[in-house]
This record gives structure tokens, C-alpha cells and sequence, in this order.
């Protein structure tokens, strides 16, 4: 009993701190000058990432398994994951982002947090909630590795998907084209292997039908020029520095997360070899799970193959939010295939 009793403690403990840190994040856009605003709203982060992994735990020690067997510790656990990467990015971003994203971050991936832990905590019903014994196919050694790692690796394509609708909200109402390389803009001319000393990005904005024309693009011997005949009023520096910093984390975050998503689909289709004696059946979840893998395999290869940076790529990572969430719930709520475990019907 006391065990069950700190486990409503903590999940309506961890919706309470992030839904604090959320407003933090928020009023911390609104009003710029107040720095301590991000250490506070970061440390909410933190505390209820420890929160939710203390619930974690004693569910464990209570069932006596690893707790993702139902809906409710699985969606503990995604939350979990999103908490983990807000602090990744957030460490990434102190070295190499600007104030204004940094604030952007958070006031992006606490709401996405809040709503996780408040659907788990007060829209799912108490009978949702109990631990219960696990059916047969879940008896393994591999709940821990496949499930894990499939709810980390949607945790950070979640973030990197956020991040990229904010890149979309910073540019709005224009088209912003970066080129350049994925970790980097510094551009190499043909006549010198070294990097220019000055970062460069070619950028395009378009406004209400009207074109930010890129013209004239003159090499003369090492020196790359560049000159832009606008025809709109373009995005200020400060935006597009914002910009491409957002994009940047978003493409680090999906960076992180597709090799997840990867081994995870791999250590599901071995699972599932042992347990149903084949490696795939087209079973509606390992379709999807494919499809999520084929839409962010798409995104990457644009960013690492064909150097798009911007709205276009930012547009396919955002659609890859919706494709995740039909992955993780969608199957779920149609409850037909091996891996709906009858959470909703």
C-alpha cells in the first residue's frame, strides 16, 4: 500500500511540476530579461524527470518487472524520455545556441511533457492505471531492451519534431532555404581546403509571393561573394540566427533518435522471431513503426545527402510528430494486432 500511495503521489507530483515549468518557460518568452527564468525552469525539468523515474522504480519494486507493460507506464516513460532530452538539448544548446532559443526550447518540450504525464495521470481511469500480471508474449528478457528503446527513440523524434514546428513558427509567413552543411555553415572554396574564417549561409526568404533573389554568385580566387538583390523586407539576423539554431537542435535531436528508432525495430523484429516465430508479419504496429522510420530516413537525407537546411526539411520533420504518435497510440486505439494489449478495448 504505500508503495501503490507513492505512486499517486508521484505521477500527480510530476504533472503538477511540469505544468509549473511550462508557465515558467512561457513567461520567460514574454519577458526576455529575467535569465534565472531558464535556470528555474530547467531545474522543473529536472526534478520532475527524477520524479518520474522514482515513480518508474517503484513500480518496478511493486510489480516486480520492468514497468512497461501498459499504457500508463509506457506513456510515464515517454515523458521521461522527453524530460532526459530537453536536458540533452538544453546542455547542447549552452554551447552552441543563442539566448533566444535556449528560452525556446523549453517553453516547446515542457507543454509536450505536461500533456503526456497529465493524459497518464488524470484521463486514464484508475483500472488503466494498477500494474497486472503480464500476458505470456510479454515474459522476456527483451521487454526491457525493445519497448526502452523504441520509447527513447520516439522521445527524441518527438523533441527534434517540436523543435523543428518552432523552427516553422520563428519563419513563418516566410520561406527560409539554408545552405550549407548539416553540422555547420563554413564553406570551403575549390582553390582552398581551408575554412573560411566567417561562417556563410546563402539564405532565400520568400514573403506574400514575393522572392529574396540570390544572384550573382561570383568566385574570385578564394573569396566566395554573394549579392542580394531583395525585393522584401527579410528576416532580421536575430531571427534568422534563431532559426537556424532551432533547426540545428531539431536535426541533432532526430540525429540521436533515429539509430534508436533502428535498434529498437531490429530488437522488436528478433523478439518477435522468438516469441510468434517470425521476424516481421506486417503486423499493423511494425508497420508503422517502418513508416516512422522511412518518413525521419527521409529527413536525414535531405539534412546529410543533399545539404537542405530550412522549411522544407523543418515541414517533414513536424509531419513526423503525427506519424510517431500514430505509431506509439494509433495502433492502440483501433486495438487490433499483437501489440494492442487491449489499452483501450
Amino acid at each position: 500500500m504505500q508503495l501503490i500511495a507513492l505512486q499517486n503521489l508521484l505521477d500527480n507530483s510530476s504533472f503538477a511540476i511540469l505544468f509549473a515549468t511550462m508557465l515558467i518557460f512561457w513567461v520567460h518568452v514574454a519577458f526576455p530579461n529575467l535569465p534565472y527564468l531558464r535556470s528555474l525552469g530547467n531545474a522543473g525539468m529536472a526534478i520532475a524527470n527524477l520524479c518520474i523515474a522514482a515513480l518508474l522504480g517503484a513500480r518496478w519494486i511493486d510489480a516486480g518487472y520492468f514497468p512497461l507493460s501498459n499504457l500508463y507506464e509506457s506513456l510515464f516513460f515517454l515523458a521521461w524520455g522527453i524530460t532526459t532530452m530537453h536536458l540533452i538539448v538544453d546542455r547542447i544548446g549552452s554551447k552552441s545556441a543563442n539566448d533566444n532559443a535556449k528560452r525556446l526550447v523549453g517553453a516547446f518540450t515542457s507543454p509536450l511533457a505536461m500533456g503526456i504525464t497529465a493524459f497518464a495521470a488524470i484521463a486514464l481511469p484508475d483500472g488503466m492505471q494498477i500494474s497486472e500480471p503480464l500476458v505470456p508474449a510479454l515474459k522476456s528478457n527483451w521487454l526491457m531492451m525493445h519497448v526502452s528503446v523504441m520509447l527513447l527513440s520516439y522521445a527524441a523524434l518527438m523533441t527534434g519534431s517540436i523543435l523543428a514546428i518552432a523552427f516553422l513558427i520563428v519563419t513563418r509567413g516566410q520561406n527560409v532555404v539554408l545552405q550549407g552543411s548539416s553540422f555547420g555553415t563554413n564553406l570551403r572554396s575549390g582553390a582552398d581546403s581551408k575554412p573560411s574564417s566567417e561562417p556563410f549561409a546563402a539564405f532565400a526568404v520568400q514573403n506574400m509571393g514575393s522572392i529574396l533573389n540570390l544572384a550573382n554568385l561570383q568566385s574570385s580566387g578564394t573569396t566566395m561573394v554573394a549579392e542580394v538583390i531583395p525585393q522584401t523586407k527579410p528576416l532580421s539576423l536575430r531571427r534568422l540566427t534563431l532559426g537556424e539554431t532551432l533547426d540545428n537542435l531539431s536535426y541533432r535531436a532526430i540525429g540521436l533518435g533515429f539509430p534508436l528508432l533502428t535498434i529498437g525495430i531490429i530488437a522488436g523484429g528478433v523478439w518477435a522471431n522468438e516469441a510468434w516465430g517470425s521476424y516481421w508479419s506486417w503486423d499493423p504496429k511494425e508497420t508503422w513503426s517502418l513508416i516512422t522510420w522511412l518518413v525521419f530516413a527521409a529527413y536525414l537525407h535531405t539534412r546529410i545527402t543533399k545539404g537542405w537546411q530550412g522549411r522544407n526539411p523543418a515541414i517533414l520533420a513536424s509531419l513526423g510528430l503525427l506519424v510517431v504518435w500514430t505509431c506509439y497510440l494509433g495502433v492502440n486505439l483501433l486495438g487490433k494486432g499483437l501489440h494492442s494489449y487491449g489499452w483501450f478495448f
